[in-house]
C-alpha cells in the first residue's frame, strides 16, 4: 500500500476526490439556496383595466405579493415583457369586471399570463400564485355575513400559457441536456486537441498549425451536433424546420464551447481542467434550466452572462417552445465565441515554440554536414 500512496497516478487521484467534492457540494449548495429564497426578485404585472374599482385591489395586491410589482405598465407592452421574460406572470384585471360583479348573474373574470417557455419553478410557482390571488380576491369580495359560496361563482380565473411545453419532464429538461451534453464534449475535445496542437506546430509551424486546428475545430462543430440534436428529435418528433435551427444553434454552441474551455487548458495544460470542471457545474445553474436569472445568487447571475449554456438552453426554449430575444441570444454565443478564440490566439501567441529535440539540439555531426 506505502508504494500505492507514494505513486503520483494515487496522489492525483485523491486529490479529484477532493476537489470534486468541494467544487461540486460548494457550487450546488450555494446556488441551489436561491430557492426559494430568491423567488421576491421575480417580477408581477398587474394591469387593471377598470378605474377606480381596481386601484384598491392594484394597492392591496401590491403590498400582499412577494414580487417585484409593476403597475403602469399597458397589457401589450406587459405580453411583450412576458414573452421576452423580462416578466414573469401578468394579473389582469379586464374593464368590465366590477360590471360584471355587480350584475344580477355576472361573472366577474381575472386573467392571469404565465410563459411556459421557462423553468419549472417559475411556471409552477406563478400557476400557484394566481391561485391564491383569486383567493384573496373572493375574500376581499365577499360581504359581511355571505357565504364564501355565494361570491365564488361570481369571480372565475382564466389563466392563460402562453409558449406552452408538451407534457413531460423530459421536454422540461431536454434544452439542458442537449446543450451540457455538447458542453462537456467540448471541453474533454478541447484538452486533447490542445494537446495534439503542441506535438503538430513543430511539424507544419506554430500558426499554420493553429488555424489549421480551428479550421477542423469549425467542422466538427457543424457535424457533431447532428448526433444529439437527432436523438432528441427522434424521441420528440418536431419539424424539419424545427431540426434546422436546432442544429444551427448547437454548431454555434459547440464552436463556443471548445473555445470557452480551451483558454483554461491553453494556459495551463492538463491542469486547466481543475478550472473547467467548477466552470461546468457553475453552468448547470448559471444555465438558466433550474431559475431565471433574476432568482440567482451574484456569482452566479454574473458567470450568466459569459456562459455559452445560458445562452444556449434559452434559444432551445425559444425554438421548441417559443419566447423572445431570440437575435439577441444567438448573437451573445456568437462573441462568446469569437472573443474566447481571440483570447486561445493571444495566449498562443506568447507561448514559445516548442520544437522537436533533434531540431533544438543538433548534433556535431549534423553541424559538420551544414558547414560542408
Amino acid at each position: 500500500m506505502a508504494y500505492f500512496l507514494r505513486n503520483k497516478g494515487i496522489i492525483g487521484g485523491i486529490f479529484m476526490i477532493v476537489f470534486y467534492q468541494l467544487a461540486m457540494l460548494g457550487i450546488f449548495l450555494s446556488g441551489y439556496s436561491a430557492i426559494p429564497k430568491n423567488m421576491p426578485n421575480l417580477s408581477v404585472a398587474i394591469v387593471n383595466e377598470d378605474k377606480p374599482f381596481g386601484e384598491e385591489f392594484v394597492r392591496q395586491l401590491s403590498g400582499q405579493l412577494p414580487f417585484q410589482i409593476i403597475t403602469d405598465m399597458p397589457l401589450e407592452e406587459a405580453q411583450a415583457e412576458l414573452q421576452d421574460r423580462h416578466l414573469h406572470m401578468i394579473v389582469h384585471l379586464p374593464s368590465d369586471f366590477s360590471q360584471k360583479l355587480s350584475s344580477q348573474g355576472g361573472q366577474a373574470t381575472i386573467n392571469y399570463y404565465v410563459n411556459g417557455s421557462n423553468p419549472s419553478t417559475v411556471t409552477s410557482s406563478m400557476t400557484s400564485v394566481s391561485a391564491q390571488i383569486s383567493e384573496q380576491i373572493r375574500t376581499q369580495l365577499q360581504p359581511p355575513n355571505a357565504s364564501a359560496e355565494s361570491i365564488m361563482p361570481k369571480v372565475s380565473s382564466h389563466v392563460v400559457t402562453t409558449n406552452p411545453m408538451p407534457a413531460g419532464l423530459n421536454n422540461q429538461m431536454a434544452p439542458m441536456f442537449l446543450s451540457m451534453a455538447m458542453y462537456v464534449g467540448a471541453m474533454i475535445y478541447s484538452m486533447q486537441s490542445l494537446a495534439a496542437l503542441n506535438q503538430i506546430m513543430g511539424i507544419e509551424g506554430k500558426w499554420a498549425a493553429f488555424l489549421s486546428l480551428q479550421g477542423l475545430n469549425i467542422i466538427i462543430a457543424l457535424i457533431a451536433p447532428l448526433i444529439g440534436v437527432g436523438i432528441v428529435f427522434a424521441v420528440h418528433s418536431y419539424d424539419f424546420p424545427t431540426f434546422l435551427k436546432e442544429w444551427l444553434v448547437h454548431a454555434l454552441e459547440l464552436f463556443a464551447a471548445i473555445e470557452f474551455t480551451s483558454i483554461p487548458v491553453m494556459l495551463r495544460g492538463q491542469a486547466g481542467m481543475i478550472v473547467n470542471i467548477p466552470l461546468l457545474l457553475s453552468q448547470t445553474i448559471a444555465g438558466g434550466s433550474v431559475m431565471v436569472r433574476e432568482m440567482m445568487p451574484g456569482y452566479f447571475k454574473a458567470f450568466s452572462y459569459i456562459s455559452p449554456l445560458f445562452y444556449s438552453i434559452n434559444l432551445d426554449y425559444n425554438i421548441l417552445f417559443g419566447g423572445g430575444r431570440t437575435l439577441e441570444f444567438v448573437l451573445c454565443l456568437a462573441m462568446i465565441a469569437v472573443l474566447a478564440l481571440l483570447l486561445n490566439a493571444l495566449f498562443y501567441s506568447l507561448k514559445l515554440l516548442r520544437m522537436p529535440a533533434e531540431i533544438k539540439e543538433p548534433t556535431t555531426q549534423s553541424l559538420a554536414i551544414k558547414i560542408k
